[in-house]
């Protein structure tokens, strides 16, 4: 398949061009200086761009099989939505449909996996701009008609890729859920999308 990352440099989107390339896949990293230099790959091109310019993104859109966005902007907000639109509009006007965007556990309808702290004090004050972000992100995913699955993963750690997580639970309690999972674990299940209908128009949650 060939797809574009969006977010290619961050700390997710770099594990998942990395296991997109192991799998086979032509991936284009989409970043902003043009540059991603910690691997070389025959089947990597890396295109210069700014989601927040939409010319840019349709561009490195045109050709692809499907897109992952995993944007981020730490505690910020404005840039997941922002970017998230312009893809999607990419998306529909070169005929590209399947389309895998990160949000995060805690969002939307999953808001009852969230313990406390996790809901009053990280999403709640530290992060709520970023909270809110994704929430809007979301909205526009949703609203697109477009193949979309929308990512929701527990906090990130720099574990190894297990395979043991669970996915696609109840949004309704925390009971069971640690509220983490690796980057390379949840880079896996995106990836593991792009050739499934399982979640498709669905935003399942990722967590140990």
């Amino acid at each position: 398949m060939k797809l574009v990352v969006f977010g290619a440099t961050g700390t997710l989107g770099r594990v998942i061009v990395e296991q997109a390339l192991d799998a086979g896949h032509s991936v284009t990293a989409f970043t902003r200086d043009g540059v991603f230099g910690h691997i070389q790959h025959p089947k990597l091109s890396v295109v210069q761009g700014d989601v927040l310019q939409a010319d840019s993104v349709a561009a490195a859109i045109e050709g692809q099989d499907a897109a992952i966005c995993a944007l981020g902007a730490g505690r910020k907000g404005g840039i997941r939505a922002t970017g998230t639109k312009h893809i999607l509009a990419g998306m529909k006007q070169h005929g590209v449909r399947r389309f895998v965007c990160l949000s995060s556990l805690g969002v939307g309808d999953s808001a009852g996996n969230l313990n406390f702290f996790w809901k009053n004090i990280m999403f709640g004050l530290l992060l709520r701009p970023a909270y809110e972000d994704h929430g809007i992100q979301e909205t526009i995913v949703r609203d697109a008609d477009l193949d979309w699955t929308i990512v929701r993963p527990a906090a990130f750690t720099d574990g190894p890729r297990t395979g043991t997580y669970k996915h696609g639970f109840s949004g309704k309690s925390p009971n069971g859920l640690e509220l983490k999972v690796s980057r390379a674990d949840a880079a896996e299940f995106m990836l593991s999308q792009l050739n499934s209908d399982a979640y498709l128009h669905q935003s399942p949650g990722v967590s140990y």
